[in-house]
């Protein structure tokens, strides 16, 4: 566990991979800043769950896509604690379709948010993190953007664009102590894999050397790690949490 004086953000925090990071790092004595835009009431509920349990959870409301709405969110994170000592980028949305029926819209909402929200979330925090000459920035890419996906030719360029994003920051913010490090996880049981049915699930884990699919929480448990002063000389690496498909 570290210290309570730690603070963690993690962007699109209220459910999936992003609550399950939330809970994680709560729980390992993070005082811990998660993100919504939409249901405010999951991220309240959350918050409150936590509060009961004696851990320190906030959210704000933020569009990721937008700058001026991350540094307001930021600027109000350091007015009430001091510093952000963990960014986690873990916002992302899916509008999946083959190309040919792939609009340039489908395109720019998923590259917005993805890849240009976790670019947006870097610059804000990377001043602060440089003044404190100590951060940790953890991507959360996916194994699409390691090896595509048909039908997720835009999810898959946002994922793999993170991956080029955190090998270069990692080398323009070492000499800060700042570490920046992507996680590319494979498939997650989320309310996204929810809406496959059994047979879908099936065909997916049959994939997999493991024959299963992640919890959230196993992916939790890699940011954690990214995040603990035990990853104190890795940078710029990515670690598939995929249960060996990408092998």
């Amino acid at each position: 566990m570290e210290s309570t004086s730690k603070v963690a953000l993690i962007t699109g925090g209220s459910r999936g991979i992003g609550e399950a990071i939330v809970r994680r790092l709560a729980h390992d004595g993070y005082i811990v800043y998660g993100t919504y835009n939409s249901n405010p009431e999951k991220a309240a509920a959350i918050a409150n769950e936590l509060k009961v349990e004696g851990k320190i959870a906030h959210f704000k409301k933020m569009d990721i896509s937008s700058f001026e709405s991350i540094q307001q969110g930021i600027d109000e994170i350091l007015a009430e604690s001091g510093r952000i000592d963990v960014l986690v980028n873990n916002a992302g949305i899916t509008k999946d379709t083959l190309l040919m029926r792939m609009t340039e819209q489908d395109w720019d909402d998923v590259l917005n948010t993805n890849l240009k929200g976790a670019f947006l979330c870097c610059k804000a925090v990377a001043r602060p993190m440089m003044s404190q000459r100590s951060g940790r920035i953890i991507n959360i890419s996916s194994i699409v953007g390691l090896r595509g996906n048909a039908g997720q030719v835009n999810y898959s360029s946002s994922k793999a664009g993170m991956v080029g994003l955190t090998k270069s920051l990692a080398q323009e913010l070492a000499s800060r102590n700042i570490l920046v490090n992507c996680i590319a996880p494979g498939y997650i049981e989320t309310d996204m894999t929810d809406k496959l049915n059994e047979d879908q699930r099936k065909a997916f884990s049959e994939k997999i050397p493991l024959k299963r699919a992640a919890k959230p929480e196993e992916v939790a448990s890699v940011v954690a790690f990214f995040a603990h002063s035990d990853s104190s000389y890795v940078t710029g690496q990515v670690i598939a949490v995929d249960g060996g498909l990408a092998m």
